[in-house]
Parts: C-alpha cells; sequence; structure tokens
C-alpha cells in the first residue's frame, strides 16, 4: 500500500491537463494574444510553422515566440504579469466549485483527495487563474528571469511525452520539476506517496496520450473529457477508448450531480474498497 496520512486514509491523486480539459480555449488566447495584437489562429499557425521549419519543438518555439513579440510590443513579461494575463482565463462549467466538491466526497468516502495540474501551458499564467490554489502542485512550462525579473529564457518546457515524468514524482511525492535525484533513487512500492493504483488522470487526448495510456496500464484510471459543443472533440475521445487508452469518456462539465462527478465518486469508492481489501489481505 502506498504512505497515508496521520489518518490512516489513502491519498487519491487527480491529475489534470488545462487546456480543453479545465478550459474551453488555450491559456494564451484569452489576455495574452489579444495583448500582441494577434488572432489565435494567426498565433497558433505561425509556431507551428516556425516548429516545421526549424524541425523544433512546438513547447518551445510558442514560448520564443511570446518573449519575441512582447518585446515587440513593449510588455513587461515579469512574473506579475503573466499572472495576471491568467485572471482572463475561462473555465467549462462547473470547474471553480468543483475541486472543493470532490475533496468533500473525497472526506466522507474515508480517502483524501488531491489535485494536480500536468500542462504544456505556461506555470506564471496558471498562477494567475482562480482555481491556482486548489492544486497541490502545478508542472507546467515556465521561465527564467533576470535580476530584473523579466523573462529571457524557457526555464522548463512540458510536451506530451516528457508530461509522463511528473507521474512519477507525484507518485514518489516530489513537488518540483528541478529534482533529478530521488526520481531516479529505488523506493519500495509500500513507502511511495500515491499508488499509481490511486491516480486519476483527465486529458481531453490531444497532448495527453502517453499520460493516459501510462496511468491505466499502471493500474490508474484514465478519463478522456471532451467539450460538448465541438461534435469533434466527442469524436477524438470516443477514438481513444476504442483504441483502448483510457478507461472512460465524459462531457466536460463539472457542475453538482455531473457525469462526470458521479464517475469520479465511484472510483473514489473503489479506491478506498480495494484499500480496504488490501488491509484485510495482509
Amino acid at each position: 500500500m502506498a504512505e497515508k496520512t496521520t489518518q490512516n486514509k489513502p491519498i487519491v491523486a487527480i491529475i489534470y491537463d488545462f487546456d480543453g480539459t479545465l478550459s474551453p480555449g488555450n491559456m494564451q488566447e484569452y489576455s495574452f494574444i489579444k495583448a500582441i495584437g494577434k488572432e489565435k489562429s494567426e498565433f497558433w499557425q505561425t509556431t507551428n510553422e516556425m516548429a516545421r521549419t526549424q524541425d523544433a519543438d512546438g513547447v518551445l518555439i510558442y514560448m520564443l515566440y511570446m518573449l519575441e513579440e512582447a518585446k515587440k510590443k513593449g510588455i513587461s513579461l515579469s512574473r506579475d504579469s503573466f499572472r495576471r494575463f491568467g485572471q482572463g482565463v475561462e473555465f467549462f462549467k462547473g470547474v471553480e466549485s468543483w475541486f472543493k466538491r470532490i475533496e468533500k466526497i473525497g472526506k466522507k468516502e474515508g480517502v483524501i483527495v488531491e489535485h494536480y495540474i500536468n500542462s504544456s501551458g505556461q506555470l506564471e499564467i496558471l498562477e494567475g487563474t482562480k482555481i491556482a490554489k486548489a492544486f497541490k502542485a502545478i508542472f507546467a512550462c515556465s521561465y527564467y528571469y533576470n535580476r530584473a525579473g523579466n523573462a529571457i529564457w524557457p526555464a522548463a518546457a512540458v510536451n506530451y511525452t516528457n508530461k509522463t515524468q511528473f507521474l512519477f514524482k507525484i507518485n514518489k511525492g516530489i513537488l518540483n520539476i528541478h529534482d533529478s535525484e530521488m526520481i531516479n533513487q529505488s523506493v519500495p512500492e509500500e513507502e511511495k506517496r500515491v499508488a499509481f493504483s490511486n491516480m486519476i488522470y483527465l486529458g481531453d487526448g490531444e497532448t495527453d496520450v502517453p499520460c493516459m495510456k501510462l496511468t491505466k496500464q499502471l493500474g490508474g484510471t484514465s478519463i478522456a473529457v471532451f467539450n460538448p459543443e465541438i461534435e469533434n472533440k466527442k469524436r477524438i475521445a470516443e477514438q481513444l477508448l476504442k483504441q483502448n487508452r483510457v478507461n472512460f469518456i465524459c462531457p466536460a462539465d463539472y457542475s453538482e450531480g455531473s457525469r462526470i462527478e458521479k464517475l469520479i465518486t465511484n472510483i473514489i469508492r473503489k479506491i478506498k474498497a480495494d484499500d480496504e481489501l488490501s488491509k484485510l489481505s495482509e
């Protein structure tokens, strides 16, 4: 069994992608792209073309492009300015009250629920959103800042494959990106903080396939969520289910009594039941 709290309760980690999972759009689209005078389609077309012509990582390229365009417009890119951009980010229905509701459900069922972000978006923007305080840790792209406090270089770039490393960090209780020692140390399963079987991964299926598949393979639960207003998003989720990459699919409606709330509640109950059976077998 994974490590328990002082109340001897199992920890359930719910891990979320952000863009397309908790928010209908990409986080840069709500304020930053408008501030530099671009349309979102123009911004992404440009960065995709830059990545293609240079055979480069798309995440590093969009981070570079943000720096270049902000400099042209004379926009400060300090941590505080990024966080202000985060204030305008919008969410799917029910998201803002979701985290406390699920924690309350977990408490009722006898587990402790923790929330994590695992995103190819930007840490500093995420820190400025209304829901930032709900998370135990946020794993995302970030910048390196000079002595004047301005972003000058990517400090961390999180793409669709290296997102999987953060599942192992959550498993061992590592809450930072820079650690490269503890993550590689051998730790007995019973001493790991969150068992993979106690992980629930939510993604929209576009940049989360490796994480969703890995979580499922290691005994956790993967859920592909989709924007119910966009038919193509549902087809992507259905394809992931058909390919056995996820356990379930759900509309991205996080309101009270929603399908995803009922599903998460039942998964929490299963985790608790499995924990009790494990104790009996010992």
